[in-house]
């Protein structure tokens, strides 16, 4: 029985469904409101993630988009992490 409640998402621990998403598709909004796309590397304790990225960001005249090969982000930046989230329609 354990074992089927540690394959059920919502059975698991925020770092323990982090750690299922490493290589998987990721998005992420941020505190100040910019949004991040890409593919998780890995993360430590604090959930400072490293990652190959495509960043999106909202302006006043529309979207931006920068393209980045890898980011460390900061985890204090992180307001909302979406496994396998497809982002902002770019």
């Amino acid at each position: 029985m354990a074992a089927t409640q540690a394959t059920n998402p919502s059975q698991l621990l925020p770092l323990e469904l982090v750690d299922k998403c490493i290589g998987s598709r990721i998005h992420i909004v941020m505190k100040n409101d910019k949004e991040i796309v890409g593919t998780l590397l890995g993360f430590d304790d604090f959930v400072s993630i490293l990652w190959r990225a495509v960043r999106c960001e909202i302006t006043p005249e529309g979207r931006r988009i920068t393209k980045l090969d890898q980011i460390l982000l900061n985890g204090n930046n992180i307001t909302m992490l979406i496994p396998g989230g497809e982002g902002p329609e770019v």
